[in-house]
């Protein structure tokens, strides 16, 4: 096969529009609503609400702003309203995934808060239940639990559910990246005590950015509603008796969701065929797919990744901004299969590196399955044990291009240039 870069650039994973959007963004801009209220928003958050089956859900201006809100309203129920200018989770510790993307962690900072890294387990490269176990031992203080399911695959959440149950903790749900997704029959975003979804452009569905805070809670899905209009009290003037925050989802960018929802499952279907091609077309190469456990799960296939046999890596060394390899005849590293997709005009990307390996958070308490994953924070696997599950996966795996818009036959050049990096 001859090999060309693709003349318009194939994406990782960019928003895909139908028609039904610009039709409730023209209905926001004739009807002059404009800001954050309006039909778009009472639309959308129902519709999410039925489709995740939760009671209620609240339209905000991001995923983040969803989990910050969330992450805070469960503060309050275990430790109280905190004092202007202090966060509710001051000083207290939380347990956290450790391989995300930083904002399931940031807004535990954002309340005063510290984050303790919970280790990544290889069945869905999401928080491990043992190693949760074992922080709790360590850690039994602790009330708050946030864990995030990676690329669309959940996590092992009812297990997750499980520990914190044992102890008497919260669990804040970071269903971000796997709307629609399916552990045990039941829906992501609706095992946390308060759950959040995204809608950031290049989730599974957009409007262009934006989140919702889930609940079966009408006094919870009213105090976040508050929270995100600045806090404004039922007075006839701008009464304000506790903190607020301008987080509320404008009407337009509703328009915008409320478009892309009916598009969900078949989103779900393109992505799911991508993830299976991928899979046939690696299956003689020493690779594995993103895993997940196909009698409970049923991932969104949000994004596609690979991890890379042990023994079929090349050499590859990463600073904090540089990384070096070796390139070696049947061997590769995701260094160099990355520059060759870009080679095609094509994106991938690393995995997400963990948490506790960012320099924000370095000196943040790591937990693995066999207990302070910070005695050997220079190794991460030790006689055949792997101390750092998270690093392992980071340092060999990738993302894929994954956008749904991609064709059979440009997925086959893709899968051609994985291939030649390992002759």
């Amino acid at each position: 096969m001859e090999i060309k870069p693709f003349e318009k650039k194939l994406y990782l994973a960019s928003p895909t529009m139908h028609g039904e959007e610009i039709k409730y963004i023209q209905e926001a801009y004739d009807t002059n609503w404009l800001s954050t209220v309006g039909a778009n928003i009472n639309e959308s958050e129902k519709l999410i609400a039925e489709k995740i089956g939760c009671k209620c859900a609240v339209a905000l201006s991001s995923g983040t702003a969803a989990l910050h809100l969330a992450i805070k309203l469960a503060g309050e129920k275990l430790y109280g309203q905190a004092k202007v200018g202090h966060g509710v989770l001051e000083g207290r510790k939380v347990f956290c995934s450790d391989v995300t993307f930083d904002a399931t962690v940031n807004p535990v900072a954002y309340e005063g808060g510290e984050a303790v890294f919970i280790d990544t387990e290889y069945d869905t490269w999401n928080m491990s239940p043992k190693a949760l176990e074992k922080a709790f031992e360590i850690y039994p203080e602790v009330k708050m639990v946030v864990v995030a399911h990676l690329y669309g695959t959940p996590g092992k959440v009812s297990e997750l559910r499980k520990v914190c149950d044992k102890y008497g903790a919260l669990l804040v749900e970071d269903a971000a990246e796997s709307l629609g997704a399916t552990y045990e029959g039941k829906q992501t975003g609706t095992f946390g005590d308060v759950s959040i979804i995204s809608f950031n452009g290049n989730k599974i569905i957009t409007g262009s950015s934006g989140g919702m805070f889930l609940t079966d809670s009408l006094e919870d899905a009213d105090k976040i509603r508050k929270w995100s209009t600045q806090s404004r009290e039922d007075a006839p003037w701008y009464q304000h008796e506790e903190l607020g925050y301008n987080y509320r989802m404008s009407n337009v960018i509703a328009g915008v969701v409320r478009g892309q929802i009916p598009h969900l499952e078949e989103h779900i279907a393109q992505k799911k065929a991508i993830y299976d091609r991928y899979k046939e077309g690696f299956k003689d190469l020493p690779v594995k797919m993103n895993p997940f456990d196909a009698e409970k799960s049923k991932p969104n296939y949000w994004l596609s990744c690979l991890l890379i046999d042990e023994d079929a890596m090349c050499k590859q060394v990463r600073g904090e901004k540089e990384v070096l390899y070796v390139s070696e005849p049947g061997k590769s590293c995701p260094t160099e299969i990355l520059e060759a997709i870009v080679s095609i005009n094509a994106e991938g990307r690393p995995i997400w590196k963990p948490m506790h390996m960012q320099p924000i958070y370095r000196s943040h308490a790591f937990i693995t399955e066999q207990g302070n994953g910070r005695a050997r924070s220079n190794a991460y696997i030790d006689e055949g044990t792997v101390l750092d599950v998270g690093m392992d996966i980071f340092n060999r795996g990738l993302c894929l291009p994954s956008d749904n818009k991609m064709t059979p036959e440009q997925q086959d050049v893709v899968i051609e240039v994985v291939k030649r990096c390992f002759q």
